[in-house]
């Protein structure tokens, strides 16, 4: 199976609904942990890789990319 590859500043949809009522998170760290944060309430959590891989249900959101 393949690893998706995120990056910072991409919006994922995740399959649980935070309690602010929204499923959308914009990743702003990457690494051994993710860093996001709610795109409905602006909490910024810190979730270890396996966890947050078996939550993330889409890319909603690539980054732009700037040449």
């Amino acid at each position: 199976m393949e690893r998706v590859h995120y990056d910072i500043g991409d919006i994922v949809k995740m399959k649980k609904v935070h309690p602010c009522g929204t499923d959308l998170w914009e990743i702003t760290r990457t690494g051994i942990d993710f860093g996001a944060k709610c795109k409905g309430c602006g909490r910024f959590v810190m979730i270890p890789r396996p966890k947050f891989e078996k939550a993330v249900k889409s890319i909603v959101e690539k980054k732009k990319i700037e040449e």
